[in-house]
């Protein structure tokens, strides 16, 4: 298995802290392009990677073939920018000095500014298309390439989602049955308090309080399962502090406070480490972590997250190939079908399933390639079933950052006994209101 995308994606929390400010401009510079369609006509289309290494080179395979047959269409492949964080900051100058590519991979994260910078393509009615089965990917997926509601702006890229991997060698040792897929908090609350040996420093529970976007995307299914929002329908108002907010917060410092049952990490990278050496008997986390554990000969096993009433949502940090607006109608098809043809079933079980992430689309669930990875990492069948409970969006507004801030520094206080969950989550709102009115 090669190292997954995902894992120097997501969990990296400078995809929410890119300091590039994208601004809307009118326009391109320079010559015009054509105006009519002609698909025969010789293009050259210029794509960011954004990848590197094993990743890099599996698409730059993909790229040849899509070049073999369409031999009038070039595609000019770069990574695009020495990091992937960087990415955001070298299309932003792009934009200004009109030198920017066709398609670019992108954070998820990005996708609202993007949209806002004018420079992207709307392929709405691309997406409407039978051939194109724009609903095999997730809600959250196709919610992310669509930022505003209004454009879509590309195509799904990674996907994701976590859900709770136990250590059976921890649970072996305090006599509990592993955990099932119809699991409650209570069952949850239950066996980590168990699991909890303080005297030889095992905990049962493990969560990041570093307050990054790893605490704040955490809290997530809590809410959510707790029937509670992010922001109202309008994304203009965070409605986290509300009582499902407060109950779901709550119920987290319980285990943290009351039960001392959790390992709080400080750096976001601990809490895994030590469930691979069989400190922690259980972390939610995503498919990112199977490497790893195959690596340490770790006896784990993966459900899908604890639920209440029956809800079972996760979270999902989708990323996006973005398609950008250069006013030629042969470049923006071109674009496009590249895109399209990258995320299609029979490529993506090449790239992104060969590299150890998720499947894209839910066609691919029952194909060849997911049962092969399945069999060599235990678990990853159930993150691929687990993409049914991704029901929800993480919002994408320029706004985002300055919330998860917020919100993931009120966790991190009541998780440590400093502060108290409906008080903090207001406090947090506050902020984050202040910051979504910008």
């Amino acid at each position: 298995m090669l190292t997954p995308l995902r894992k120097r994606v997501l969990r990296a929390s400078s995809a929410l802290a890119a300091t590039a400010v994208l601004v809307a401009l009118a326009g391109c510079s320079g010559s015009p392009g054509a105006t009519t369609l002609d698909p025969k006509a010789k293009v050259q289309i210029d794509v960011w990677s954004g990848q590197s290494d094993a990743a890099e080179k599996a698409i730059e395979s993909l790229a040849k073939e899509f070049e073999k047959a369409h031999p009038n269409v070039t595609v000019n492949l770069s990574p695009g920018a020495s990091s992937t964080d960087q990415l955001l900051q070298k299309l932003s100058a792009g934009f200004a000095g009109n030198q920017y590519p066709d398609v670019s991979y992108a954070f998820g994260s990005w996708a609202g500014q993007l949209e806002a910078s004018g420079r992207t393509l709307d392929i709405s009615s691309e997406v409407k298309k039978p051939e194109v089965k724009w609903d095999e990917f997730t809600a959250a997926a196709r919610g992310t390439a669509q930022p505003s509601g209004k454009k879509v702006i590309g195509f799904p890229a990674v996907v994701d989602n976590i859900g709770l991997l136990y250590n059976k060698t921890l649970f072996d040792k305090a006599g509990l049955a592993y955990p099932t897929a119809d699991w409650t908090w209570d069952d949850f609350r239950t066996a980590a308090k168990k699991l909890t040996d303080a005297a030889n420093h095992i905990y049962g529970y493990g969560y990041s309080v570093s307050g990054s976007e790893e605490t704040t995307w955490q809290f997530w299914p809590h809410l959510w399962q707790n029937g509670g929002s992010i922001l109202n329908d309008a994304g203009t108002k965070s409605e986290f502090a509300s009582s499902s907010g407060t109950d779901a917060l709550s119920f987290l410092r319980s285990m943290a406070v009351d039960d001392k049952s959790v390992y709080l990490d400080q750096t976001d990278e601990k809490f895994g480490q030590l469930f691979v050496s069989n400190r922690i008997g259980m972390i939610t986390s995503g498919p990112w972590e199977l490497s790893d554990l195959k690596t340490g000969g770790t006896k784990y096993g993966v459900v899908q997250l604890p639920g209440t009433n029956g809800d079972h949502q996760t979270v999902s940090g989708p990323d996006i190939w973005a398609l950008f607006d250069h006013h030629d109608a042969n470049r923006a098809y071109w674009a496009t079908q590249f895109a399209e043809w990258l995320t299609s079933d029979t490529q993506d079980e090449r790239f992104n399933v060969a590299l150890g992430n998720l499947p894209l689309r839910s066609s691919e669930a029952s194909s060849a390639a997911v049962a092969a990875e399945s069999a060599q990492y235990p678990g990853y069948n159930v993150f691929v079933a687990n993409s049914q409970n991704v029901k929800q969006t993480r919002p994408t507004s320029k706004g985002y950052a300055a919330l998860s801030v917020a919100i993931g520094k009120a966790i991190s206080y009541v998780l440590q006994g400093q502060g108290e969950p409906k008080s903090s989550l207001e406090q947090a709102a506050k902020t984050a209101d202040a910051g979504l009115g910008k």
